[in-house]
């Protein structure tokens, strides 16, 4: 019976304070954080889908913001889905000194340069950017941020080419994950690129040219690549896949050679677009079971499930 009972008082006093963290939670927004929250809806023009957000309200309690459930500091900030949003990206978010994840997605009529004060963030792991106006280059001041490691800027309208030094801070051993899809980017694949430890990496819909074989590696960890609808020209056959690649489509480029054979080793492989380059050679029989549109509109590919090979085929 004493058992029962002290186990009884625990049980109450552990879920009293659970109630009180969480209250503790929503009422305790600093004042520094919600100062800049409601400068950054200022300089959105105060869009609807904001509009509850108010100076006697914790911002704890908001939709869009998350709180560390310790400190009481804002770490995440998610503004989607609302075409009242208008303006630039607010210098203010500078003033969210703990931020952790920044996502501005499905606004179209955010734009402007992505400003210098998202450098200011040395806690950014996360930055979204995507269906918005946003213009100019992909800045180079976003290699200093050392905790950034998921970039996702699809479709918006940069334009200029990309930043060397990129992830060059990046915590040893962190895998990356980059999208950069449906830009207006062009150049090559920088050199310094080749020693990212990509786990995701997507650079499609845009002007893209050169060697992007140095992406790959049989140890890398990516998963996921593609670089479809660019101009990317390299040979094919001396590429090593990345062991632990599921998912790769350089389809619409000018990538030439054959698939390398070692495709045949990738036990997690289920997509694998080459269509519309200048590749030739036999498909290796692992692949004999794709869609054969991952293939076609090549110089001479074939087997299966292409036609079959004839002694002319290269």
């Amino acid at each position: 019976m004493k058992t029962t009972t002290m186990a009884r008082a625990v049980f109450l006093l552990l879920s009293s304070f659970l109630v009180a963290a969480a209250r503790f939670r929503e009422d305790s927004c600093h004042p520094d954080d919600q100062a800049a929250l409601l400068a950054v809806k200022a300089a959105l023009s105060n869009p609807g889908r904001l509009d509850y957000w108010a100076s006697d309200d914790s911002c704890c309690g908001w939709e869009e913001v998350d709180c560390d459930e310790f400190t009481g500091r804002v770490v995440s900030l998610s503004v989607t889905g609302d075409h009242t949003v208008t303006g630039t990206i607010p210098d203010a978010v500078a003033g969210l000194v703990h931020l952790v994840n920044l996502e501005l997605r499905y606004l179209s009529a955010l734009y402007g340069p992505i400003p210098p004060a998202i450098g200011k963030l040395s806690n950014l792991s996360r930055l979204t950017i995507s269906w918005t106006a946003v213009s100019g280059p992909v800045p180079p001041f976003l290699a200093d941020l050392a905790a950034l490691t998921d970039v996702n800027l699809f479709q918006n309208r940069l334009t200029g080419t990309l930043p060397p030094s990129l992830f060059s801070r990046a915590p040893p051993g962190e895998e990356i994950r980059l999208t950069l899809r449906h830009n207006d980017l062009y150049g090559g694949v920088p050199a310094e690129w080749s020693a990212v430890r990509f786990h995701t990496i997507d650079l499609s819909g845009n002007a893209f040219t050169g060697d992007a074989s140095p992406l790959f590696g049989a140890a890398k960890p990516l998963g996921l690549v593609d670089l479809s609808r660019n101009d990317f020209s390299f040979n094919f056959s001396g590429v090593e896949l990345p062991e632990k690649l599921y998912s790769m489509d350089v389809s619409h480029n000018v990538i030439y050679g054959g698939i390398p054979a070692q495709v045949a080793s990738l036990t997690d492989l289920d997509t694998f677009d080459v269509s519309y380059n200048q590749l030739c050679g036999e498909v290796p029989g692992s692949l004999a079971s794709f869609d054969v549109g991952m293939f076609e509109h090549n110089r001479c590919l074939c087997g299966a499930p292409l036609l079959p090979c004839t002694s002319t085929v290269e």
